[in-house]
């Protein structure tokens, strides 16, 4: 698929280290079962409600699962750490360096009404996302210096001096709009009318934030190819909303689903009481959400990590494990928590009694200005009270249990549980003391890492610096990693990052497993023998012939 340093010209695929494992006479991935029936409805859960067909805009709330609609010009490999093979595009030539990168289409690429893709197609997708798509896309593109068209069906990429290794990467996997179908309709303006995509599934039915079904295309022009032999095998996918998780469950249990990726341990333990329910867990190797109570550094209580270390010594991460989570979880210790990427630090107070820990948590305090006063821990005359955002209801009891802790501090602290929306706006705003939430690394990490840990990040609204952090030595790391050469390379400097946040306290980390936890209707669902790398891929799963819950 492409030429260059990285793979012999043989070589098919294009990876951002080393060789891409499949080639051009693979004739499927080696974690799906070619031979899957096609049928069945996929029932699912969403929580909240949507109120836009469009994910690649920032207004609105986008229904989920709409990559199902929307083709890419590559696609993902999830048993590799990254790496792209052909689907819109047929071939990428990328020289050397990576400063340009030339794309063919694939003749027989099309929209679902039957029309061809081509390369104005392309063009006016870059063009749109560049102006008017998410931010991550916006940053990206806008390394791209000219876009040009030799033919109808080649499209040739050069890039600027801010790109970097991963750059041609984040490109290759552009989405692909209908020039024609979007051209004079306002791409910022929410969208409930189904577009013209070129994915194997299409739109077959909605209402408002509260459902929406996919029907499998059956003249889907990519069937056959690499990525898609063996997916998509559901004839139709559907997700009912609902306000709460708890519903959510509730619907399974009554067998209104029959699938559900469940990410709560003590739910899992406890909850799962139907005898109709098949409970799996997939071990992976991927890195798990980097969970945890994350210090919002913007505000005057915690720019001093020696409040950030007192307070971090406060939570009793060892009560907390056995009492709330049975012992099913483990501490998070990094950022890439369940992987090679993680410095593997020590949480700090591990091994310390709880009154050693708040005892040392008080010298802390006392070293950063801060004593008690009248019952209150105080600091110029202000007590230190802050606000805790949430948005699950089972965080809750983690949180009442850090209160407790903080109060022998003369500390007040108070939960605050949002609705989806409601959260999501105060989260991308910046606007919480302390919020419970994660981070989602991969095996590859890279441009994404200026938008969690940069400084630019940190002062702009919507991206994922929620903790506000400013480290130079962290932002240069965070710049550079997209450039590294080997995977070694990648390792080492995502260690590095690690070091740096945990040593600065950022946040409280949480707890992780490292199994993905999915419950069934039984015998409704069958899935590959092989697991990925990143772990169960629902496409590759189908239904059960026999089982009418399936169906």
């Amino acid at each position: 698929m492409h030429k260059g340093p990285f793979a012999q010209e043989t070589s098919y695929g294009l990876a951002m280290n080393g060789i891409p494992k499949h080639d051009a006479a693979s004739p499927h991935y080696d974690f799906v079962n070619p031979e899957a029936p096609k049928g069945g409805h996929l029932k699912q859960a969403a929580t909240g409600s949507f109120d836009t067909l469009n994910p690649f805009s920032i207004k609105g709330t986008a229904a989920k699962d709409l990559d199902l609609v929307y083709d890419r010009l590559t696609a993902r490999n999830w048993n590799e750490p990254f790496t792209l093979y052909p689907l819109i595009a047929e071939t990428i030539s990328l020289p050397d360096d990576r400063k340009t990168m030339t794309i063919t289409i694939n003749p027989k690429a099309q929209f679902n009404d039957g029309t061809p893709i081509t390369a104005a197609d392309v063009i006016f997708s870059f063009e749109t996302l560049k102006e008017k798509g998410r931010p991550n896309m916006r940053q990206v593109y806008r390394q791209i210096a000219s876009v040009t068209a030799p033919n109808n069906m080649t499209v040739k990429f050069d890039f600027g001096p801010e790109a970097n290794r991963e750059t041609p990467m984040i490109v290759a996997m552009m989405p692909i709009l209908s020039k024609a179908w979007w051209n004079d309709r306002d791409f910022e303006a929410t969208l409930l009318e189904p577009p013209l995509s070129s994915g194997p599934y299409i739109i077959e039915d909605l209402e408002q934030g509260r459902n929406i079904t996919y029907k499998r295309n059956d003249n889907y022009w990519a069937a056959d190819l690499l990525p898609r032999k063996g997916m998509n095998n559901f004839e139709r996918i559907t997700y009912d909303y609902f306000r709460d998780d708890s519903v959510a469950l509730e619907a399974l249990l009554k067998g209104n689903l029959n699938y559900r990726r469940e990410w709560d341990s003590k739910k899992w333990a406890s909850q799962y009481t139907s005898g109709n329910i098949e409970k799996l867990e997939f071990k992976h190797g991927r890195p798990q959400r980097a969970r945890a109570m994350i210090y919002n550094m913007r505000r005057p209580f915690f720019t001093d990590v020696n409040v950030r270390k007192a307070l971090s010594l406060a939570f009793d991460g060892e009560w907390i494990g056995t009492n709330i989570y049975q012992n099913q979880l483990e501490r998070i210790n990094s950022y890439f928590p369940n992987s090679a990427l993680s410095a593997d630090l020590k949480v700090m107070g591990a091994d310390m009694a709880v009154r050693e820990r708040l005892r040392k948590a008080k010298q802390l305090l006392e070293k950063a200005g801060w004593s008690i006063q009248n019952n209150q821990l105080q600091k110029d005359g202000v007590p230190f009270e802050f606000e805790i955002l949430l948005t699950q209801a089972e965080d809750e009891k983690v949180a009442l249990a850090f209160i407790a802790s903080l109060k022998r501090l003369g500390i007040t602290a108070r939960p605050r549980t949002l609705d989806s929306a409601s959260f999501q706006r105060r989260l991308l705003n910046y606007d919480y003391d302390m919020v419970f939430h994660h981070w989602q690394n991969s095996l590859s990490p890279g441009t994404e890492q200026m938008v969690y840990w940069g400084c630019e990040a940190a002062q702009q609204p919507g991206r994922f610096n929620y903790a506000g952090i400013c480290n130079e030595e962290l932002d240069q790391l965070s710049h550079d990693i997209a450039n590294a050469k080997t995977y070694d390379d990648l390792v080492n400097m995502a260690q590095s990052i690690d070091t740096i946040l945990i040593e600065n306290y950022i946040s409280i980390p949480l707890f992780y497993s490292n199994a993905d936890l999915i419950a069934i209707q039984n015998g409704a669902l069958k899935y590959p023998e092989t697991t990925p790398l990143y772990g169960p891929v629902i496409e590759s799963w189908w239904a059960s012939p026999e089982n009418n819950a399936a169906k």
